[in-house]
């Protein structure tokens, strides 16, 4: 799930925008789509060996109703993509793009609404694999990394194309199938926009309420009581942030395109699959993370079957946001530049 307080862009190399489309994309779902368009942001230039493979390239993917902007925030590209920093614009070439559904990329609010493929996340997984490869000329990522949905990527990525990449990072997700609480607040959001007759089978004309009950859901799942505590420690307050974060999302959150973002995690488990993992990974969650909660041990459990897998878990502290503790890079840092460090060269 994407951080809230996007900024301006950072003070590094220029971005580069562009639309890649795909002919005839054919989902897992045995759907079709006649053009997918995929929306991307680029920073920094690609640097190729003596057989023309580029080998700077690194990929972030974001969260769930993110976009690839989120990382152009202060707090993530203002500590990374900066002058000496772990991913500095001037030796690397970062990658940001629109995920299926998502942004400015092919997505349900452009006219097919509840007709629009039914993607999952091997759909996306795949989607920016040929964005890579057909559009950017990256048949090698010095690294794959993401947030929430995209540190969900980042597991998919590294299962279904394990010789891709040197590296992976994945950030406040876990390696296997959603179910649990985290199951039952996206089953419950689902739920508030289908079981709204406004809904109309997609068909609305004006936002249905039930929009509203789903980002309520939304926001118990990504927030901390801790934050929420500092930031609102009185009635008043807490009204006050809570509906203006409401009436906020609401102005610019599309139905359709929250219920299929939602939907695409359906299919998400690479538990069965990790041993394929061959590059490094280093996943990194936050120990106030409800949607990944620690006390469920899933982590300390599943990163042993990870040949090369190490995890660090982020203790609750003044820095951290819960969930959205992955986009405030300054709190995860230290061990993200000791491992990029720790890499073959």
């Amino acid at each position: 799930m994407p951080c809230a307080g996007w900024a301006q862009a950072p003070r590094t190399s220029a971005v580069v925008e562009g639309d890649y489309v795909i002919r005839d994309f054919r989902f897992a779902s045995g759907e079709t789509l006649p053009t997918l368009s995929l929306h991307y942001r680029t920073l920094g230039q690609p640097r190729r060996d003596a057989a023309g493979v580029v080998r700077n390239a690194v990929l972030i993917m974001h969260g769930t109703t993110g976009t690839g902007t989120q990382f152009l925030s202060p707090v993530f590209a203002n500590v990374l993509f900066g002058a000496g920093q772990p991913l500095d614009t001037s030796r690397f070439y970062v990658i940001l793009p629109d995920a299926i559904g998502h942004g400015q990329s092919s997505r349900p609010s452009q006219g097919l609404h509840a007709r629009f493929p039914h993607y999952d996340y091997d759909d996306m997984v795949d989607a920016h694999h040929r964005l890579l490869t057909e559009k950017l000329g990256v048949a090698h990522l010095r690294l794959v990394m993401g947030t929430s949905m995209g540190g969900m990527h980042s597991w998919v990525f590294a299962e279904r194309y394990p010789d891709f990449m040197d590296a992976v990072v994945p950030l406040a997700s876990v390696p296997t199938a959603i179910a649990g609480r985290n199951r039952m607040i996206r089953t419950m959001a689902m739920d508030d926009i289908r079981t709204d007759p406004a809904w109309m089978d997609g068909e609305y004309s004006a936002p249905p309420a039930g929009l509203r009950g789903a980002l309520q859901m939304l926001y118990i799942m990504t927030s901390a009581p801790l934050v929420q505590q500092h930031d609102a420690p009185t009635r008043d307050s807490a009204d006050a942030v809570i509906r203006r974060f409401l009436d906020a999302r609401m102005r610019n959150t599309d139905a359709n395109d929250f219920l299929y973002a939602f939907n695409a995690s359906r299919n998400y488990n690479p538990e069965p699959r990790l041993s394929r993992i061959r590059a490094p990974l280093l996943a990194i969650n936050s120990a106030d993370d409800q949607v990944n909660p620690p006390e469920l041990g899933i982590m300390e459990r599943l990163i042993t079957r990870v040949p090369t897998g190490r995890f660090v878990l982020i203790p609750i502290g003044p820095t951290t946001r819960g969930h959205g503790t992955h986009t405030l890079a300054e709190v995860w840092k230290e061990p993200f530049a000791g491992f990029l460090r720790s890499l073959d060269p």
